[in-house]
């Protein structure tokens, strides 16, 4: 058993967890983020709460990243150069049939992440099933170099026809790219998703590259960084579809850590749902900048293998987190037509809300809650002051165009807006698939998520909310139960009969020695469609236990839940996925220990929503709270504050955990 320390890097804070399996120890930290040099934050909590000694004998170092995401979203990455079969060269942007906003006249495309005088054809070509239909020209990939060492390419994408058969010509055309002297980074497409859907697998491959310049050198950074503070341990990165890679992975494959951040919080909820016995549980993850979201049944994370960033897809492992711009720092502001709206820009860590005192002067969603007194004034953690008078200050200039009585009523709505905003995604999770939320319990945390817990509950008739220990840190928790996993995926279309199983397993094999898994947990999942459609399912699949009836019966469940009802046309495989897990602990905690540090208690003036009326309050210490109380009331703790609104009941749950319930006559 070793010492373990999770960071998740957010919009606004970077979160600490450390835990410590020789003596059940638990520290937690909550630093600014600092957006220009994401590190210097990480290592400011690292600081603040592991001294040296600690450090020095921690065995991982869990890390929850949004570099390659944030590069994403600024387009702030490697300049790319690709190398296509001729004739495809200008697949990024033919793109897709389909529109991100079906009824928005003027929507068009995310530009491609590699412009048209950077993309390069080489003569060749490969058929479907793994046929040489035309040699690779070398001298196309040479003419392809010097065009990139012209234009100052810094990677390249190499994505040829079908390769996911057959990647020989690419494995050629990347050794003939060396030998023409490139030295930057080079991603293949068939290590990279070995999928088919060209459009997907070349968008996959091209952020991949895209993403690599910067990832790779933070990572390092951070590891020089650590190692000079002590650290002997392993560095690892956290997956978009969960589990861990180590630095070296996430430094060859940093496509799979696009959503490593909001993940974590998924992680956590999930165990915590496992180990509280809740079939249906959303998760509530409210921070400085968005909400994220996502439904966990039977303490399963919700796993998808497509996904989409800014308009981008990937063909990725992913956990279907859903995020909006709604969190603490989100800008309050008056649309031309005069309604108040809330988000999706955020203040950030820089300068965040006017309430900081930090240099903001735009409303936020924290300026609206410090006025309502749903945050005790003083001092919050990672050494920030908060100003009532400063958000009294930035609110009230919304009462004119907005047509709102007063800043009181201002506040108000900013809360109620952003807990709508917040719900509409929760019923993204949860109605779109066909689960009624009013089964769930709420699993709120992040800075400002017991803020919110009460308000969801009643937006989408909840009866329990679940406020975690260390609420505000709850998301580096989900990175210190992280277990290392890695995945690989092949194209393999055919039907599925009892000849596709003996080809299926042997696939698997192939990709399991791919994955190097000693020691580790196998896990095989099956890309599955109705014979003549387009779109597929994934189904678990156990080797050496399932034959083809109980394969389609899986599926088929699985169709009727989906879509609503049933079809008898046969079955095809579309994809084999390969999964190893290794557990690296198995005694991390499941529920992280109470909170520790002292929290003033006393009593405050706040707006209660189900009263729609001002209260007296209790302020009291979560450290020793039992329970049961009455709302309106305030539970505190060094990195989170609780709101329970009248008409709710907060009492402590033996696990640690703060379990809010609504009271029957309060629907």
């Amino acid at each position: 058993m070793a010492t373990v320390i999770g960071v998740d890097v957010g919009g606004t804070f970077t979160d600490l967890v450390l835990h410590d399996a020789a003596t059940g120890e638990i520290r937690v930290a909550k630093q600014p983020t600092t957006p220009s040099a994401p590190e210097l934050g990480v290592l400011a909590a690292v600081d603040a709460a592991v001294p040296p000694e600690l450090l020095a004998r921690s065995g991982h170092f869990v890390h929850g990243t949004t570099v390659g995401l944030n590069a994403l979203l600024e387009r702030r990455g490697a300049t790319v150069g690709l190398i296509t079969t001729a004739g495809f060269r200008d697949v990024l942007e033919i793109r897709r049939g389909d529109r991100d906003d079906p009824y928005d006249l003027f929507w068009t495309p995310p530009p491609p992440l590699v412009p048209r005088r950077l993309r390069a054809e080489a003569a060749e070509r490969v058929a479907a099933d793994g046929t040489v239909v035309r040699e690779l020209d070398p001298e196309s990939v040479r003419q392809a170099a010097r065009l990139f060492a012209a234009e100052g390419v810094d990677a390249v994408a190499i994505v040829l026809m079908n390769s996911y058969a057959n990647p020989r010509h690419e494995v050629l055309a990347g050794e003939l790219l060396r030998a023409a002297g490139f030295d930057g980074p080079i991603s293949l497409s068939h290590d990279v998703s070995g999928e088919y859907r060209e459009y997907e697998r070349t968008c996959t491959t091209v952020v991949d590259a895209f993403v690599r310049h910067r990832m790779g050198p933070y990572l390092h950074n951070l590891e020089r960084e650590l190692r000079e503070r002590g650290f002997a341990g392993e560095l690892l990165v956290t997956r978009s579809g969960g589990g861990a890679l180590t630095l070296a992975e996430a430094a060859a494959r940093p496509f799979e850590t696009i959503l490593s951040g909001p993940v974590a919080g998924a992680v956590a909820t999930a165990r915590l749902a496992e180990t509280l016995g809740l079939r249906t549980a959303v998760a509530a993850d409210v921070g400085g900048t968005s909400f994220d979201t996502a439904l966990i049944e039977d303490g399963r994370l919700p796993l998808m293998f497509h996904g989409e960033v800014v308009g981008l897809p990937l063909q990725s492992p992913w956990v279907d987190v859903r995020s909006v711009g709604a969190g603490g720092g989100s800008v309050a502001h008056a649309d031309a037509g005069g309604l108040l709206r809330v988000g999706p820009r955020s203040a950030g860590a820089v300068p965040g809300p006017a309430s900081y005192l930090r240099g903001g002067t735009e409303p936020t969603v924290t300026d609206a809650a410090l006025h309502l007194g749903m945050i005790p004034a003083g001092h919050m953690s990672g050494g920030i002051s908060l100003s009532p008078e400063k958000a009294a200050e930035v609110l009230s200039p919304l009462a004119e165009p907005t047509g709102i009585a007063g800043t009181d009523a201002v506040a108000e709505g900013v809360i109620r807006i952003a807990a709508a905003n917040m719900a509409q995604a929760v019923r993204g999770v949860t109605v779109e698939r066909g689960v009624d939320p009013r089964g769930a319990a709420i699993v709120a945390f992040g800075g400002a998520g017991p803020l919110f817990g009460c308000l969801l509950a009643a937006e989408l008739d909840v009866d329990t909310v679940v406020v975690p220990p260390n609420a505000g840190n709850f998301s580096a928790v989900g990175l210190v139960q992280a277990d290392v996993v890695r995945s690989a995926a092949r194209t393999m279309v055919r039907p599925l009969d009892e000849e596709a199983l003996p080809a299926i397993e042997a696939m698997a094999g192939a990709l399991f020695e791919r994955l190097s898994t000693a020691g580790a947990v196998r896990e095989v999942d099956l890309d599955l469609r109705h014979r003549g459609q387009e779109h597929t399912l994934t189904v678990p699949l156990r080797l050496g236990e399932d034959d083809v009836a109980a394969v389609a019966d899986r599926f088929s469940k699985a169709y009727h839940r989906t879509f609503g009802h049933q079809l008898p046309d046969p079955l095809e495989v579309v994809t084999v996925r390969a999964t190893t897990r290794i557990v690296l602990d198995a005694a991390r905690p499941l529920v992280p220990a109470p909170p520790s540090g002292a929290s003033a208690g006393g009593t405050t003036r706040l707006w209660s929503f189900g009263r729609r009326a001002w209260a007296d309050a209790q302020v009291v210490p979560r450290e020793g709270f039992s329970g049961p109380a009455e709302g309106p009331l305030l539970v505190v703790e060094p990195t989170a504050t609780t709101y329970v609104d009248a008409g709710f009941t907060a009492e402590a749950h033996p696990s640690g955990c703060l379990l809010i319930t609504r009271k029957d006559g309060d629907r």
